[in-house]
This record gives C-alpha cells, structure tokens and sequence, in this order.
C-alpha cells in the first residue's frame, strides 16, 4: 500500500525570488541553512534580471503575477524541478506569469503569504491552519492518498521485544515490519497501549516541534498515555521524516515518529537493515496536507486556481509531477472543519507559534 504523507515542517524564515518573464514559469528556491537538524534549502542560481519578490497586487486588484510557494519535502533542488510542470501549468491555464519558489521552511511560506510576496501555498496541515489563521488565506483543496484526505503518525521502534505487544512482528508485501495490529489497520489510532510502554529518559525521535504527524499529534498521545512530552523523555528532533526512520534504524533513538510509511523514501545506504524499524502503533487521523490561497485574491481568480489544480491533476503529466513531488494521487475540496483537530492538538501541547 502507498503511504501517506504530509509535507514535513520546519522552523526558520528566508524567502527569495527570482522575477519570470510574461507567460512562463519558473521555480526558485530559497538561500539560507535550516537549523541544527533540518535540511538547509538550495541557492537559487543567479540569472539576468533577478529580482526580490515584491507584492505585485494594488488595492482592490487581483496581481499581474502569481507567486506559488512549495514548502520542502526532502532536497529543495529535487522539488524545484519536479514540480515545474505545475508551475507552467498554472501559467499557462490561468494565463498569468506565475513564478515557484522553494523556501527553507513552512513558517516563511506563512509570512511571504501575510506580506503578499505570495500567493499560493502548499503546505502541511498545520501550515494550513496557520496560514488561515495569521495570514487570511483560504484553504481550496486537500491532497489525496489512496483515496484518502486523512494520513496518521506511525511509532517506530528497534526494540520490538519491548513494544510489540501482541508477540513477533509481521512483514508485509514490501519486508516492513509491523506488530500491533498495524500492518491491517489502514486508519489510526491503533496499538496505542504500547506507547505507555515508554518509560522515563528513553530517546524520542521527532521531526521538528510545528509537525502534526512528526510531534504535535504524538505529543498528544504521550500526554494521554500520562508520559510528560517534554521531560518525561529525552526528545531527539531528526529534521525531517527520513531522519526520524534512520535515527531508529542507526539505534540513535529507540522510539521515533514519522508520517506513514516513512521507511520507503530512504534512499540506498540510509538505513542498512530495516527490519531493526518496527512500526508499533498509529495515531489517531489528521487531515492531509492541501493547498491555500491569499484571502484579497478575487472570487474568480481563487475559484480558476483551485479548478487549474483540479484539472492538473487529471492530466497525465500532472498526475506524474504530484506524485514526484508530495506523492499525491488527487486533490478534493477542503473539509474546513476537519482542520480544528489539529488546532486543538496544537493548543494542547504548546505546539502552535
């Protein structure tokens, strides 16, 4: 089964751009080092005519131009050109000059959104919620993975002695090992009496502390299992979702967190045995990442944005460049609702900023 994923989230702010000429698109990404942990983002190369992004838009009017922001998934060099085609796709389809850019990290895509420097953003569900709430974007659209808007954190373990609750793991079609009831359960929460297995001072790997699946959303667990988050255990924050996989699999931390199923975006020579990663239980659903526009755009340009991404999505290449770039299979209408479970779990762990 293909897993299901959020774009991961990680602090910092550096934003850049570089102008695009009348009726095409480009992609950029952002200069600037991610913190201790996490992936710095690639220098976009200098060209002829580079520019600072700079709000486009005058009072009461839809932009010249349209800036679409990418938050990082893995290598921002590898998105830059996976996700062009989209790029161009708008850009043509909307027939207005759109312009890619790749920051370092969710929370700058948040304010470029706030100051206008952009006007499209992908981002993960608390990247949503919070550029809903402090930038007044409106959430269009939400991915869909195996004919689902909801994906789960998955608990990983080296120490299935300890955690597999039910007795040895299973291996599914793929090798990957799981225990717990998680290799038939394909929606969370399960297994998660054994999270109350972890005891004081073991080694956590999260992602950072503004991802739903990769902190917020197993904080919360750790809290309901009566384990104190922050120092009831010794929190290792890996940067990214495949960092998390390999800092279990290296025995660097012996329980860690990542979106499911994490362990299938290593790359050869991450991690050298998998089977000493055992996924041992889910957390409850959150909603799937999606797409957000700015709140001044017109009615009618927001509805031919969201209807360019629908109809991209049907295309051949656009099912391609999705799946390349955030492993996405479709888009469906925003379930606005669904997204106060992941303020709640913000609120409840101090994971909001």
């Amino acid at each position: 089964m293909k897993h299901r994923r959020a774009i991961p989230l990680v602090f910092a702010l550096a934003l850049v751009g570089a102008a695009c000429s009348p009726g095409t698109g480009t992609t950029t990404t952002a200069p600037g080092s991610a913190p201790a942990g996490g992936t710095p983002a690639a220098s976009a190369p200098a060209t002829s005519g580079e520019a600072s992004m700079q709000p486009s838009m005058g009072a009461g009017e839809d932009p010249e131009s349209l800036v679409l922001g990418l938050v990082p998934s893995r290598e921002a060099d590898v998105l830059v050109e996976n996700a062009q085609p989209l790029v161009d796709y708008l850009a043509e389809e909307l027939d207005i000059p759109v312009e890619g850019f790749v920051p370092t990290n969710y929370p700058g895509l948040v304010a470029a959104m706030r100051t206008g420097q952009a006007h499209i953003g992908a981002f993960g569900p608390f990247g949503l919620v919070q550029a809903a709430d402090e930038a007044g974007a409106e959430i269009i659209l939400q991915s869909g993975r195996d004919g689902s808007v909801t994906y789960h954190t998955q608990w990983m373990t080296n120490n299935p002695d300890k955690y597999c609750l039910d007795g040895e793991p299973e291996a599914n079609d793929e090798g990957l090992l799981f225990c717990n009831g998680t290799l038939d359960a394909t929606e969370g929460p399960a297994g998660e009496d054994a999270i109350a297995m972890i005891e004081d001072g073991t080694t956590v790997s999260f992602v950072e502390e503004t991802s739903a699946s990769g902190y917020i959303f197993p904080a919360v667990q750790l809290v309901n299992a009566d384990i104190d988050h922050v120092e009831g255990i010794d929190p290792l924050f890996a940067g990214n979702h495949d960092t998390s996989v390999i800092a279990v699999c290296n025995g660097d931390a012996e329980v860690g967190v990542s979106f499911n199923d994490a362990r299938t975006i290593l790359r050869e020579g991450d991690c050298d045995d998998l089977s000493q990663v055992v996924v041992f239980a889910y957390s409850p659903e959150i909603p799937n990442d999606g797409v957000a526009v700015a709140g001044n755009l017109s009615d009618e340009l927001k509805e031919n944005i969201k209807q360019a991404f629908l109809s991209f999505a049907d295309t051949e290449e656009g099912k391609a460049t999705l799946d390349a770039v955030y492993e996405i299979d479709e888009f469906a209408e925003a379930d606005l609702d669904a997204f106060d479970v992941v303020r709640e779990a913000a609120e409840k762990v101090g994971g909001s900023d």
